[in-house]
């Protein structure tokens, strides 16, 4: 197993769980933070550049994953590489995004 492979399905998650909320925000119709807004990674995109912004993650993904190497469902170690790097960038856009959408000070009732 080449660790460099790893490394690039490890970027590859990361990139995956960046897919998702940019691609869901567009096709919802709402705005959300993409490196172009101003300021970048804090205000407001619109919803287009989100479904262009999570469609170039996506590629990013094939590139990483699927063209690097042999990425394989059943092999442990290339699927925990995947994973720690979409846990390890959920975790981080949790914590930077929460605090626009109050996602790090919830509410109690």
């Amino acid at each position: 197993m080449n660790w460099l492979h790893l490394v690039s399905y490890f970027f590859g998650g990361a990139c995956l769980a960046n897919t998702i909320p940019h691609l869901v925000s567009g096709l919802r119709g709402e705005p959300f933070q993409t490196p172009f807004a101003k300021p970048p990674g804090e205000g407001l995109s619109s919803s287009t550049v989100n479904v262009l912004w999570g469609f170039f993650n996506l590629v990013v993904v094939y590139l990483l994953v699927c063209r690097v190497g042999e990425f394989s469902l059943l092999d442990k170690g290339d699927v925990a590489a995947l994973g720690f790097g979409a846990l390890a960038l959920s975790l981080f856009c949790a914590r930077q995004f929460g605090q626009f959408h109050g996602g790090n000070t919830p509410t109690g009732s």
